[in-house]
C-alpha cells in the first residue's frame, strides 16, 4: 500500500496453487478497503496492473460489475483481461475472478481484519482456478 497507508508489517506464505500474502495497514478496515476496492487505483499499488477502468456502465465495486484491467510484466510482456467482482462486502472483503464470469481462471481475494490500534491486517489471495500456461510461466521466469 502507498500514498498515506503506512505499512507497518509483513508476512507472506505460498502454495502452488493459492499463494497469498499479508500486511498490517495503519489504517480502519473500511479505509483500507475503500481504496483496495477503487479498481482505477490498482495501478498504484501492483506490480503488475498498470491501470483499470470500470465497464459495460459500471461505476463501483458491486457483485458483478466488471472491469478491465491492463498489465505488464517487464518490459516486453502486456496484457489486458475482463474481471468480475464476486466479492464486495466493507471493510470486511473484496475479491474478483479474472476472465469468464462463470469459470474464471484465477481469483484474486482480499480479507480485511481489525488489528490491534486501529490497523487492518489486509490478505491477498490469488486463487487458481485453471492451470497457468507456458506463456505465462515463461514470462514470469524471464521478467519476475
Amino acid at each position: 500500500m502507498r500514498q498515506g497507508v503506512r505499512t507497518v508489517s509483513t508476512g507472506k506464505t505460498s502454495s502452488m496453487s493459492n499463494p497469498s500474502a499479508s500486511v498490517v495497514v495503519q489504517a480502519p478496515p473500511e479505509k483500507v478497503w475503500a481504496l483496495v476496492a477503487d479498481i482505477t487505483r490498482m495501478g498504484q499499488w501492483s506490480p503488475e496492473t498498470r491501470s483499470a477502468e470500470w465497464i459495460d456502465g459500471a461505476t463501483g465495486p458491486d457483485v458483478g460489475a466488471r472491469f478491465k484491467g491492463h498489465n505488464q510484466r517487464g518490459p516486453v510482456i502486456k496484457w489486458s483481461t475482463t474481471c468480475t467482482v464476486l466479492e464486495s462486502e466493507p471493510g470486511r472483503v473484496f475479491s474478483f475472478g479474472v476472465g469468464d464470469a462463470a469459470h474464471p481462471d484465477v481469483i484474486w481475494r482480499f480479507s480485511f481484519v481489525p488489528a490491534p490500534d486501529g490497523a487492518t491486517m489486509v490478505t491477498e489471495t490469488c486463487e487458481l482456478q485453471k492451470p497457468i500456461s507456458l506463456v505465462y510461466r515463461l514470462g514470469h521466469l524471464a521478467f519476475g
